[in-house]
This record gives structure tokens, sequence and C-alpha cells, in this order.
């Protein structure tokens, strides 16, 4: 699995990008919003990524934090939304106008995306209500950018444990609480792993 990719960028086009990695060429998927995130070419850029593999394919997707990673795993996790509708819905939507309207249960605003309809803006929103909760930790969360991609990170790892998000979610900001704004990714995860396991 690779979990970011650390380099160069190489090229740019409407949809992806090309980040040279130890002489390298990584051709990666992109939403708008991501592509416009990364700046000039030649210049170092880091990106969060996902590996999408098929039975007769395999693509790199890449994203500007960890937040649009999660919320791209979310919304591939709703029948009838692939990787191109995801990003789609990533380019018109930034993470937390995302997690607005789904909290919202605003179709509408989902619907502002290419290829999105009416009835799959409908089904993304339902379907994502209850599992959302711990990809965006809230507006003073989202105040502080570096602590943000941290605590996503962090209740991504507890995701990948297993735990539900509304419980990944709680530990994760409970932890944070206590360590405060500016806790490593280490420290969040453990911690939170303790709140979560007094529960």
């Amino acid at each position: 699995m690779i979990a970011y990719l650390k380099g160069i960028l190489a090229s740019t086009s409407a949809d992806h990008a090309v980040i040279e990695v130890g002489g390298v060429g990584y051709l990666v998927g992109a939403s708008s919003r991501t592509l416009a995130a990364l700046g000039p070419v030649g210049e170092a850029v880091h990106v969060h990524t996902e590996l999408l593999v098929g039975e007769d394919f395999q693509r790199l997707v890449g994203f500007a934090s960890a937040d649009e990673r999660d919320w791209f795993r979310l919304l591939t996790g709703v029948q009838g939304v692939g990787a191109r509708v995801a990003l789609a819905i990533l380019s018109a939507l930034e993470p937390a106008e995302l997690n607005r309207a789904v909290a919202a249960q605003d179709k509408a605003m989902v619907a502002r995306a290419n290829g999105v309809g009416p009835k799959l803006a409908e089904r993304i929103v339902r379907e994502l209500k209850d599992k959302a909760g711990g990809i965006v930790l809230g507006p003073a969360a989202a105040a502080q950018a570096a602590p943000v991609g941290a605590s996503a990170d962090a209740a991504s790892a507890l995701l990948n444990l297993g735990f539900r998000p509304a419980e990944a979610a709680s530990a994760v900001t409970a932890a944070e609480e206590e360590l405060g704004a500016g806790a490593t990714l280490d420290a969040l995860v453990r911690l939170a792993l303790r709140k979560a396991g007094k529960k």
C-alpha cells in the first residue's frame, strides 16, 4: 500500500499529475482542488494517496489532505460512486463543505458536482450521515490547519483498527483536548486508543 508520495511535481493535466520520486514518475489522479493546491511544476510536493486495484487496472489517486483522502474512501463506498464521481464531488466541494452537506442532508449541494444526479446525491447524503463522524472534527479543529491533518489521520488509524466512526472521532477529540493542539500523530493515536478502550 502506498500511503503518500513526496517528490517533485513533473507535470499536471486536467485530471492528474505526474510526481517524480527517486527517478520514477508516478501518474496520480486527483481532484481539481488537489491539483490547484500542488503549486508550480518543478516544486517539491507531498500528497496522500490511495491505490485502486481492479481486475485489469491499478490506479493511484492523490489528495492534498488526509481529510480529502478519507472522504474519497467514504464516497467510493457508496453504491454507484466510482473514483471518477468521487473526485468530481471533491473538486466541487472541500471536505468541510461536504461534511456540512452530509450533516444537513443537503443533497442539492452534493448534486452540484459533475455527474451527480439528484438520486445519487440523495443516496450519498443518506448513506454517509452515520459514517462521516470520524472525518472532520468540527469548526474548532478546522480553524487550526496543522492539527486537522493529525486529527484526521489519527481518526483514520482508529477506523482501520475496526472502531466505528463516532467512537474514533470521540476518542481523538478527547485525546486532542488532553494533549493540546500541537500534538503529534503518534501521541494522538496512542492516547485515543486508551480513551477508546475505556468505553
